[in-house]
């Protein structure tokens, strides 16, 4: 085996061992980082918590916006939440994820 197609098979696996849910939640994935919406809410919870409002005022969207926005991240288990009396603060839950969105924003940022 050349050492091509061994870092191939390495790092991406054998394609064909993927089931049909786990080519759903990869595309589901992929389908949130694809939304500039959700970007810059992740790359915000990506620093620290924040509350719906802080992120509304910070990113100066609608509180709408960003509980829909939320809730299709949530159910991706991409964010996570903890209520503290009536405020509900959301944070990352997947640092794998995380990292591909840094990774993504180093490789548009680099000169």
């Amino acid at each position: 085996m050349n050492e091509g197609s061994q870092n191939e098979e390495t790092s991406v696996g054998n394609t064909q061992d993927l089931d049909e849910e786990t080519l759903f939640v990869v595309s589901q994935t992929f389908k949130a980082l694809g939304d500039p919406t959700r970007i810059r809410i992740l790359n915000l919870l990506c620093k620290q918590e924040h509350s719906v409002n802080d992120i509304a005022n910070t990113l100066g969207l609608s509180q709408s916006t960003v509980s829909h926005q939320l809730r299709f991240l949530k159910n991706l288990r991409l964010v996570k939440f903890r209520r503290e009396g009536t405020t509900i603060y959301y944070s990352e839950d997947d640092h794998h994820i995380m990292n591909l969105l840094k990774q993504a924003i180093e490789h548009a940022t680099h000169n």
